[in-house]
């Protein structure tokens, strides 16, 4: 999806090296909620199926968060899984959270959390079209620590009986200026990948920067002149790259109307989050968009879709969102020729179309879909 190894290496390699001179990588998977418990198996099942050339091997922990495990223990993110991944997981995998809509006492998004307490500061969402489909093929980077996304409301009653709420919103120099260094690396390494391959942006990488300092000129304000001043210190380094801007409202507009002109597209954490779910209608499904919460040593690749309890134990389930999220951790911790073997085989199996999940209008299960990709490994 990215193009692009060594983005952001590991630092961590707790892992030994086998017989036959096999690399052996523990990955923690945390289905979560939903269908993470039908579509985490189908990214595990899709590193056990990788060839013996690519020189890896794989142990797996199996690892509890979400919705389920708060309404059982009155605990959404256990100790315990954080203390794994931490010490002894290479990287890992989460499937999704049923985060209800209205207020629960005492319950917090364990993925919000997850994200801070491993330092993924960074959430990567690669939106690429395949076969016959618009043209498409962007990277939205979004800010994944603070923005409003840091949870501190508050409400209050007024004298007159009504209710006024309120919520801060964060951005700081230190998160923005890590964000737009990735956002600027990662258009890099795909400037570099399509040298010499016809592709949507001949003329070479482009960031565009998404805010709305028109009207939150501090907030914003601080995290566009942070981007642009990652720019402005590296103009050597980045010579190649184009840097634009848009209003975020603006840049919804384009995104739908004119996509094939999109790049790298970086945003802080709101905006982000909804650019890149509403990338997803470009092409065809949240089932086939992957991303990957990335740090400096640590990643967790994490399907864009939400729990779907409609069609929760269904085996209904597009596990293509996992499969490609899966590739990316691969991609993160510094393993680019795997990662490539299964974006190649996703893409095999989206153009010929022989078995989709009804989010695609087909009529295929979460299995048929996985063996079908699986196959082409």
């Amino acid at each position: 999806m990215l193009r692009a190894a060594n983005l952001r290496p590991s630092a961590r390699r707790v892992g030994l090296t086998a017989v036959r001179g096999m690399k052996t990588l523990k990955i923690g998977l945390i289905p979560g909620d939903g269908i993470g418990k039908e579509v985490i198996p189908a990214g595990r099942q899709v590193l056990e199926a990788l060839p013996e050339s690519d020189g890896l091997e794989f142990t797996f922990v199996d690892l509890i968060a979400g919705f389920e495990s708060f309404k059982a223990t009155g605990v959404a993110l256990p100790d315990e899984t954080v203390s794994i991944l931490k010490n002894e997981c290479d990287g890992a995998l989460f499937g999704a959270v049923s985060s209800p809509t209205t207020r629960v006492a005492g319950y917090s998004s364990p993925i919000v959390a997850l994200r801070k307490k491993m330092g993924l500061y960074a959430n990567v969402r690669p939106v690429k079209s395949v076969g016959d489909d618009r043209p498409v093929d962007m990277v939205i980077v979004r800010e994944n620590t603070e923005d409003l996304y840091v949870k501190e409301e508050t409400i209050r009653t007024l004298e007159d009986g009504t209710k006024v709420a309120e919520a801060i919103k964060r951005i700081s120099e230190t998160a923005s200026y890590n964000i737009g260094k990735l956002a600027f690396e990662i258009a890099l390494q795909r400037g570099a990948a399509r040298a010499g391959v016809p592709s949507l942006h001949p003329n070479g990488p482009i960031v565009t920067i998404t805010h709305k300092s028109n009207v939150l000129s501090t907030t914003d304000g601080l995290f566009r002149e942070t981007v642009r001043k990652v720019y402005e210190e590296n103009k050597e380094k980045y010579a190649s790259v184009a840097v634009q801007e848009q209003i975020v409202d603006s840049m919804v507009y384009r995104m739908f109307r004119e996509p094939e002109i999109f790049d790298v597209v970086v945003a802080p954490n709101l905006y982000g989050d909804i650019l890149s779910d509403g990338a997803a209608a470009l092409v065809g499904s949240l089932g086939v968009i992957p991303s990957a919460n990335v740090g400096d040593s640590f990643v967790i690749g994490e399907p864009c879709h939400g729990s779907a309890p409609d069609i929760e134990g269904k085996n209904i389930a597009n596990p293509i969102a996992t499969i490609r999220s899966t590739a990316l951790m691969l991609e993160f911790m510094g393993y680019a020729a795997p990662a490539a073997r299964i974006h190649k085989a996703v893409d095999e199996h989206m153009v010929e179309k022989k078995f989709a999940t009804p989010d695609l209008g087909g009529k295929s299960t979460t299995s048929e879909v996985t063996n079908d990709i699986i196959k082409r490994l």
